[in-house]
């Protein structure tokens, strides 16, 4: 060959062409790649740089003839092997495995080579070559596994878990989710997933390897471990696959071999968590309660039945339950593990009331020692002591904790009289020694910090088993009076937690990992037994009445609403704890039943009239500037629920001193750090209140409150401040928020001009920053310093123009450049950022192509007024936004497009001549960019038929017709339907989809 495209056109020849002349030259010419052993060189060169299928093809298969037919030396076949395993030819891959069984030692390592490679290439196409995998991967798998060489077993074991992970049904399953497990593999594969050697050969391979791959073989069963039900014939081999996974983890625990390496002993519990029936209706059922969960245990009670009625489950499962018992005393080394575990007890002890037959299940026995240990387990690792490192305590590492306790309060409720009583007797003494330390006023820190993280986890643990709300193990009022057992204690600590010694430990990390355990309580007491959802328990309040004089909710309203005070006013210097009780604050007054509880109690009429930095100092704390947002949106709710003017003007007294403040400080003393930090919070403040307004009404009162008096700071705050985002970045949201028309909130009456007026002031924000950011020099942190900036102006006008409040003609008619100067300096800002930087940071792409969208919806003849360069720099970025693979910003630019071509066919290719000024500049950009509108369909059309093989012309020819078939040249909706109607036809689906995909 003189050249590889040569060879590569005369191999497209031999496979394609339809003349049997030239098919037979391309052959004979070709034949020497296969016979002759000289040309083994060039068959590997072919595969290292041939860029077409086909001459990949000859390489392949000469090379697979070569092997077949001649004595090759070994370092030949190893050279060859290296070849093929390192080619990302599909077609050698087809080549070489149909003859794996045939070949040597060399050929089954370049098969697992090359499978490997298979699997990652199957991720990327998908179904077209999954009927590969399926009927033949995976019947070499158990013979690949019987290989002994270390390389071959490693290649092996990676093959098979390549091939058990493959996601076949395209549901893309995250892995680091355990509720969304289930293997969806093809019904092809149930005889090898049936025969008892398939799970055998994972157990010996577990056996006679070490790490990592005794690890993967591991993997391999945890996935067969939970592939679907429905794969296997009957229940009788279901059940005998159980059967063998039992016996095959109980010689695990019995040996321990392999145990002591960490990945090994992760994976297997693991393992252990993989037996049950279907993970998703068992997460659904804690999250939509015990109907669910009695549909849940229906379809649990089989499997549990079976597990009891498997031969050796007894010593089974007290194995699990000494493995589990010494996990829990590891807890330094097996703390990620134990999540999985406590997820296989869980499940079980919620099938005990649906099990059929006598066998026992010997749970009872064996869950109240778990439950104890776990308990046990947690008081240990507080006493051996954590690192103050927030990723190594789970106290504040809120996923690991949330991992622990999901599972763990259905173990208590079990057998829920003898673990409530084990709770409140490990309690009562911790605490009582806390109460005396309060008293004493003195105290070890040390000891005092142990005994708050035992109360932590306590806490934690009750809040936890209070929020399931749910028990298999005894009556409906028996459980309320356990859960007012419980309860009354973590309420008897809050009393103490506040007080005498403790008082004065608002800084200490225990301290706050308590209170927000105490927070974490009442979200979830609040959830079960308070507001909106919750129903009215007379038998925990009346059990809590007897104990502690609650009787109903709003005491109970009062003991939390007073907690949440004393935290806002005692911490300054833990955000968290800040954050924590906030979010509880909200919780409260957002709900409708309980914020009309909260405007009876005394102590939110006193937050609601006194939100100063004199009564809630973390107001002052820069660390807590964003919290300001959130507690200001709280006290909103509760001022709008009344919907009072009186009331609403008295609650804003005090940001109306830090207006009156700000607006009598002279420019002379603006910049100064006191006005900056003064203008800062109240920005965030007023966004807060905005936030809260969700009527017409309400929204009317700030409306009124703001315009016109205090607009003017705004203004004057964006002018000094221009180079500080400390100060335009909160100043700039406000605005965003205050434009926004979220729930119809902005509609005044007919004869009000406040919508005109309210973007008067929106146009002066914007011309002032712009004009002024535009201006300042570039800095390293060019996103904070001007992009971020710039985007939310994007959101301010982009809201503020399709809010449908302000009727824009009214500005061109009487000469007001409000409208003409915002779209002006906001398209300076948009041309300032190089697109690649508008698509690289996220907030900023979203509020640009959102701007872009109203600005193409409602404002096109600014758009079509530009010069043709500019005018292209839009359109083309509109282009780039389709590409892109966010959803709604390509539905953005494609709604943006679509206004574009109505116009375009409105104006232009339906009118007469162009006659506006809009359309002559449309017909302007048109002449100079030819290719902005071509025949679009017909081109389409013409390169898709070019593409396909010519005897498929004709019907694709057809159904392009029946895709048009009634479809006139019109943009009435009846015919856009009518054409979507065409589009999704059965009879021309499979045609259709082609043809749509494209389109789209």
């Amino acid at each position: 060959m003189e050249s590889l495209a040569q060879l590569e056109a005369l191999c497209e020849r031999l496979y394609n062409s339809q003349d049997s002349v030239e098919r037979a030259h391309a052959e004979n010419t070709l034949k020497c790649f296969s016979v002759n052993t000289d040309y083994i060189s060039q068959c590997q060169f072919i595969l290292d740089n041939a860029l077409t299928p086909y001459a990949l093809m000859l390489a392949s298969s000469s090379l697979l003839k070569q092997v077949t037919e001649h004595s090759l030396a070994l370092q030949l076949r190893l050279d060859i092997s290296n070849s093929c395993s390192q080619s990302t030819c599909v077609f050698a891959i087809y080549a070489f495995h149909v003859c794996v069984s045939l070949i040597t030692y060399v050929l089954v390592l370049m098969f697992c080579s090359v499978g490997n490679y298979l699997i990652n290439y199957l991720a990327k196409r998908g179904p077209e070559l999954q009927s590969f995998v399926t009927a033949s991967l995976i019947q070499l798998l158990c013979r690949l596994t019987k290989f002994v060489a270390s390389r071959l077993q490693e290649l092996a074991l990676s093959l098979c878990l390549k091939c058990l992970s493959f996601d076949f049904v395209g549901t893309s399953i995250d892995e680091s989710s355990e509720e969304f497990g289930t293997v969806q593999i093809p019904s092809a594969w149930r005889p090898v997933l049936e025969d008892p050697s398939t799970l055998q050969i994972f157990f010996d391979y577990y056996a006679i390897t070490e790490a990592p791959l005794s690890k993967e073989a591991l993997e391999c069963l945890v996935r067969l471990a939970s592939v679907r039900r429905s794969l296997f014939t009957n229940d009788a081999a279901r059940s005998k696959f159980l059967a063998h996974l039992m016996t095959g983890t109980k010689e695990i625990l019995q040996t321990g071999q392999g145990l002591a390496d960490h990945d090994n002993y992760h994976e297997y519990c693991r393992l252990l968590g993989r037996f049950r029936v279907n993970y998703q209706l068992v997460f659904m059922a804690s999250t939509f309660g015990s109907q669910l969960q009695t549909v849940v245990c229906l379809l649990d009670l089989i499997h549990l039945s079976e597990l009891v009625n498997v031969e050796g489950y007894s010593d089974w499962i007290q194995l699990v339950a000494e493995f589990t018992l010494k996990s829990l005393q590891s807890w330094q080394w097996a703390s990620s593990s134990v999540y999985y575990l406590l997820g296989l007890w869980s499940r079980l002890v919620t099938s005990v009331p649906y099990l059929k037959g006598d066998a026992p299940s010997l749970l009872d026995e064996f869950v109240p020692k778990i439950t104890e240990g776990f308990i046990t387990s947690r008081f240990n690792s507080v006493q051996a002591g954590f690192p103050d490192d927030l990723s190594d305590n789970p106290l504040d590492n809120v996923e690991l904790l949330q991992d622990q306790l999901d599972c763990f309060p259905y173990l208590c409720r079990f057998q829920y009289e003898n673990s409530g009583l084990y709770i409140i007797n490990t309690m009562e003494p911790i605490l009582q020694s806390y109460t005396e330390r309060a008293r004493m006023q003195t105290g070890d820190k040390s000891e005092i910090s142990v005994i708050e993280a035992k109360l932590a986890w306590i806490v934690h643990i009750i809040a936890a088993i209070v929020k399931i709300k749910q028990c298999t193990g005894c009556s409906l009022e028996s459980q309320e009076v356990l859960d007012a057992e419980l309860s009354a204690r973590v309420l008897q600590l809050i009393n103490v937690t506040d007080s005498g010694l403790h008082s004065q430990r608002y800084c200490e990390l225990s301290k706050q990992r308590l209170d927000r355990a105490i927070l974490t309580f009442f979200q979830h007491f609040r959830k079960s037994y308070v507001g909106d959802q919750a129903m009215h328990s007379s038998k925990l309040y009346a059990r809590l009445s007897e104990l502690l004089g609650l009787h109903d909710h709003l005491l109970l309203l009062n003991v939390i609403v007073g907690k949440i005070a004393t935290n806002l006013k005692c911490y300054t210097e833990s955000q968290e704890v800040i954050d924590h009780t906030l979010s509880l604050f909200l919780e409260l007054a957002s709900g409708y039943m309980t914020g009309k509880l909260l405007l009876k109690l005394d102590t939110i009429k006193f937050i609601v009239a006194n939100h100063t930095r004199e009564h809630f100092p973390f107001l002052e704390e820069y660390r807590c500037s964003r919290s300001r947002t959130t507690f200001y949106y709280t006290i909103g709710w509760l001022i709008f629920m009344e919907e009072s003017p009186v009331k609403f003007k008295s609650s804003m007294d005090p940001l109306l001193q830090v207006f009156i403040s700000l607006e009598s400080t002279p420019d002379s003393m603006f910049r100064t750090d006191a006005v900056k930090c003064a203008l800062i919070g109240l920005m965030r403040d007023l966004r807060g209140i905005a936030m809260a307004t969700n009527s017409r009404r309400t929204y009317g009162l700030l409306f009124d409150w703001l315009y016109p008096a205090h607009m003017p700071l705004l203004l004057k705050g964006i002018s000094h401040w221009t180079d500080t985002p400390e100060v335009t970045t909160p100043l700039l949201k406000f605005m965003a928020e205050f434009v926004l028309n979220k729930a119809q909130r902005l509609t005044f009456d007919s004869s009000s001009p406040n919508g005109i007026l309210l973007f008067r002031e929106v146009s002066k924000l914007i011309v002032a920053y712009g004009s002024r950011v535009l201006s300042l020099p570039n800095a390293a942190d060019i996103y904070a310093y001007k992009y971020k900036g710039m985007w939310i102006c994007f959101t301010i006008l982009a809201r503020a123009l399709a809010g449908n409040y302000v009727n824009f003609g009214v500005f061109e008619l009487y000469g007001d450049r409000a409208l003409s100067d915002a779209l002006d300096i906001a398209l300076k800002m948009t041309l300032s950022i190089p697109l690649a930087d508008i698509l690289a940071f996220r907030k900023l792409t979203k509020a640009y192509f959102a701007f872009l969208e109203v600005l193409f919806s409602s404002h096109i003849t600014f758009i079509l007024n530009l010069n043709t360069n500019t005018f292209m720099h839009i359109v083309g970025s509109l282009e780039s936004g389709l590409k892109g693979l966010d959803t709604n910003i390509s539905s953005q630019c494609a709604a943006a497009v679509d206004n574009l071509a109505a116009f375009y066919f409105n104006n232009i290719t339906m009118g007469e001549a162009p006659t506006s000024p809009a359309a002559i500049n449309l017909a302007r950009h048109i002449v100079e960019c030819p290719t902005l509108f071509p025949e679009v369909f017909s081109d389409l059309k013409a390169q898709i038929l070019a593409s396909q093989p010519v005897d498929q012309h004709q019907r694709l020819s057809v159904c392009f017709d029946k895709l048009m078939a009634d479809v006139a040249r019109s943009l009435d909706s009846k015919n856009r339907d009518k054409f979507t109607q065409n589009l999704t036809l059965e009879d021309g689906r499979d045609s259709s989809q082609s043809v749509g995909v494209t389109l789209g």
